[in-house]
Parts: C-alpha cells; structure tokens; sequence
C-alpha cells in the first residue's frame, strides 16, 4: 500500500476520532469530568467537622425537622459538638459544646458577623439595625448608642412608672376573671404586656390603630413570623424565584411597607412634637432621645430615616416574645412545682409586705425570684445564637468553608449533664449563693450570648420580667383549669423563631386573701 493511500486511511479516522470526541454529548460530560478530576488532585482535601448523612440537594433538612434545638442535640450525641449539617445548598455548623461556644461568640473574631437572610435584609433597611448589622463602624457607634444612652441601668429605672401602669392594668384584668372563677390566657397576656412597655418606653405610647387597620403590635408579630418563614432564596440560591410561588415575597413586601410607613408616621409625629418643645428629660422615650442626639449633632455617626427604623423595629422584635415566652415558662413551671410556687409566694409577700403595690426597690430583695427566672432562661432560654464567618476559617482543628452559618444551640449546652445537675429538672435553688449570672461569664450560661454580639437590652428584658412576675405571685394564687392537676400541665415546646410552650397556658387565678 503505498504512503498516501495510507495517510489518507489514517487522516480519516482522526477525524472520525474528532468527530465522536467533539460530539456534545459527549465532549462536555467528558470535559467537566476531567476539570473535576483536575480539581480534585490539585485542591487541599479539607478536614471538615463530622457530619451525617445527606440527601442530594435538601441536605439534612429532614433530619433537622421542625424542633431543630432537640435534633441538633441529638445529632450532636451522635457525630460530636461540631457537627456540620447541609441546611439546602447553606453549610450550617451546629455547636453544643460550652467551650467552643465561647470560642465562636468571644474570642474567634472570624465569628463576628451575623447571617444576613432575605426576609432581615428587607425589614431592617438592608440590616442598618444593631442585631444583624455588618461588624465595623457603623454597627459599633449604633451600638455605642444603645448601651449608653438607651439601655442603662439609669434608663430602665426611669421606665420602671411604665411598668407599673401596664402590669396595673394587667393586674386589674386578671382580677376581673378571678371574680368570675375565668382563666387567664397567659401567653396572649404575656404577649401584650411586654409589647405594649417596648411601645411606651420607645415610641412613647402603643400605637393601635382606630381605623380598623393592624397596630404596630401585630405589625411587629407578623414580622416574627416572616423571620422565621421557610425561604427558597435563603437555602437555594437558584430557586429564589419560588418565592414567589409561595407568596412570600408578597407578604414580605407588604409588611415591610406597613411597618416603614408606620414608623415614618410615629418619627414625622416626634419630630413636630420637638419643634413645639422639647420634652421632660423623664417624659423622653427611646426615639425622643436618638432624634436629639441626631438633631444636635451629639453621634459619630449620621442616622439616616432608615437607620432609626431599623434599630426601632430590632427593640420591638427582639424584645416582645422573648420576654413574653420567659414569662409564660416561669408561671408554667411553678404551677407545676407547687413546693417552688410556694417558696416563691412567701417570698414576695413578705418582702411586700401589706403595701397598696409592688416596688422596684422590692424587686431587689427578691433573692428566690430572682433564681426562679434565671433557672427559667436555663432551662427555657427562647433562643439559639446565630453567627456567620465571611471567609474560610478553622475552629476545634477543622476547617470551616466561608459563609457558614454557625448555630450555638444554648438550648442543649444549658442541659448539658456535664455541666449542670439534674438538668432537666427545674431547680432555682442551683442560684442562690452562685455567681453565675446573664452577663456571659460562664460558659455554661448564655442565654443572652456573650461576647461583642452579646444582647444589650438584657437589664430592660429581666426587669421587665421580674416585675411582672412578681405582681402575679403577690395578688393571686394560681390553679389549672378544670379539674386539671399540675402534673397533667403539658410542659412540649414548639420552635418559630423562639422556643415556646407548644400549648399556651391558661391558669385561674384566685386573689389572695391578705387577712
């Protein structure tokens, strides 16, 4: 055969070669294999945390279900106290050890941001608030603001008259059903009164509207339970567009435009009231104060319209249900304690005295009360802690990818029997002569966090609780309804954002007779 019959038979199955290779059905498979292959051989093999099974694309989502604080802890007992799930397309690192946690929320800086969701984005103009706020200048001088000039120990004293007219109001509408043998529905109280003392002590006054449409109150409800919605956007980038399916960037939407337009009305009606004359010093609220300081030039930084919306909405939706679900835990637990009950009653009573009200200067003396709502936020504390490191770190000797979102579950470190005695049982009396307190000194102890991020409105959420556990306990004594005993009380929690009674408490009070 001679050498070009050859060449031409060898030039023709090359480019019968070339032309199965560069066939797209074949090529691109082909191609992305080998670039995956090339990757592989040539990136560092991470040492992530342990991790259980997951499923294409959902991740661990159903392995978390709908108490994530009890699967995390399960979990956990399982594949460790750094535990890194697949939350969708979302790496989330679940920490329930007390000694990382310190790390994540104290000393590792890496863990300084928080998680900036859809629905947070939105409600709190591009988050410009204080909770989930980038960390830098801005959310250390807003912040700055906050704990000095709003969050005081001075400025909670002075709001101390608008907690008693709202737990005297209260007061007063428990003595009305106690007349009538009625129980109380003690969540939707708990509810309203911790709402309507954020409202005084901040806009000045609660804001319910008369023409039928909804109060700030409910506006701020409606927003918790967005926060705490199901987001496509959130957990798969790509399938944002869902969303819109489901209607919540509808809601989302028009939530968010009812609340600005409320507070943008609430600030125009503030700002009026300053130019015909500045308020008393002790008739200020909170936005009496921030627009003073804006106006006269007093901050490092320059608070925009948004910005004050945002920081307004963080007091109201971070301080209404987590103070009402304390409460509502701390009444449930000692209707179910009857010996706690009792111990807390003579307490107060006799601290009291036979006087017309209780005082602030009371609440001072009420060591065991006092016990009772920090065993309460040991055993109930309403949430886990959120943060986010924006690049890639290491924490406990693993690898963490950029962008994880970190959950402290404080839920199972403060059950954690290595830590605490018998902790599944309620037990004030573990306070008394103990040092450990809401500050974030102990690592067993967070139920306000720790750290920079740590929570500035804790003095304002436990005097807020206090008291009005405290005027509960003096006025009446307390049973279940009908003929429930207290070891019938169904004690099951629920998560929506907050940890909660999964049944509201109803209980019927009975005044105490003083003679």
């Amino acid at each position: 055969m001679s050498p070009g019959i050859m060449f031409q038979q060898w030039f023709q199955v090359q480019q019968l070669n070339a032309d199965v290779l560069f066939n797209p059905v074949i090529f691109f498979p082909l191609f992305f294999s080998i670039l995956y292959l090339f990757k592989l051989s040539t990136s560092k093999k991470l040492n992530l945390p342990p991790s259980p099974p997951k499923l294409p694309i959902i991740g661990n989502i159903l392995q978390v279900g709908k108490q994530p604080h009890r699967s995390f802890r399960t979990l956990s007992e399982k594949y460790g106290p750094v535990m890194l799930l697949h939350m969708g397309q979302t790496p989330s690192l679940v920490i329930s050890s007390a000694e990382i946690a310190r790390q994540v929320l104290l000393t590792h800086d890496a863990f300084i941001e928080r998680p900036r969701i859809r629905v947070v984005e939105t409600l709190f103009c591009g988050c410009t608030d204080i909770a989930f706020c980038p960390y830098g200048d801005y959310w250390r001088q807003a912040k700055k603001i906050c704990v000095v000039e709003l969050l005081t120990q001075k400025r909670v004293r002075a709001f101390q008259l608008v907690r008693e007219k709202e737990v005297s109001r209260m007061i007063e509408e428990i003595r009305q059903l106690s007349q009538s043998g009625s129980a109380a529905a003690l969540w939707e109280m708990f509810q309203a009164i911790s709402n309507n003392i954020i409202s005084r002590s901040v806009l000045g006054r609660v804001y319910e509207r008369e023409d039928g449409n909804k109060g700030f109150g409910e506006l701020s409800k409606q927003a918790m339970d967005l926060i705490g919605a199901f987001c496509f956007k959130d957990l798969f980038p790509y399938l944002g567009w869902m969303d819109n399916l489901t209607g919540l960037t509808a809601r989302l939407e028009r939530i968010s435009s009812e609340l600005h337009s409320f507070l943008d009305d609430v600030i125009e009606e503030h700002l009026a009231m300053m130019a015909d004359g500045d308020k008393l010093d002790s008739k200020k609220d909170f936005l009496d104060i921030l627009l003073h300081l804006q106006q006269n030039g007093m901050l490092d930084i320059g608070l925009t319209q948004d910005n004050l919306k945002a920081i307004l909405l963080d007091m109201f939706i971070g301080g209404t249900d987590n103070t009402a679900a304390t409460m509502e835990w701390a009444m449930a637990e000692l209707i179910k304690n009857p010996s706690i009950m009792k111990n807390a009653q003579e307490e107060v009573r006799r601290v009291v005295g036979k006087k017309s009200s209780v005082s602030e200067t009371d609440i001072n003396e009420m060591n065991y009360l006092k016990c009772v709502v920090k065993e309460t936020l040991r055993l109930h504390t309403p949430v886990m802690v959120t943060r986010q490191n924006p690049s890639a770190t290491k924490l406990g000797g693993y690898d963490i990818p950029a962008k994880t979102i970190v959950l402290v579950n404080a839920w199972a470190i403060q059950r954690d029997p290595k830590l605490w005695d018998k902790p599944e049982e309620f037990i004030p009396e573990r306070f008394l002569n103990s040092s450990v307190d809401f500050i974030g000194q102990h690592n067993q102890y967070i139920p306000f966090g720790v750290g920079k991020r740590v929570c500035p409105g804790i003095s304002f959420a436990v005097a807020s609780a206090e008291y009005t556990l405290a005027n509960l306990l003096y006025w009446f004594d307390w049973k279940l309804p009908g003929s429930q005993s207290c070891e019938d009380l169904d004690m099951d929690d629920c998560y929506a954002l907050i940890i909660r009674k999964k049944a509201p408490l109803h209980a019927v009070p009975v005044l105490h007779s003083f003679s």
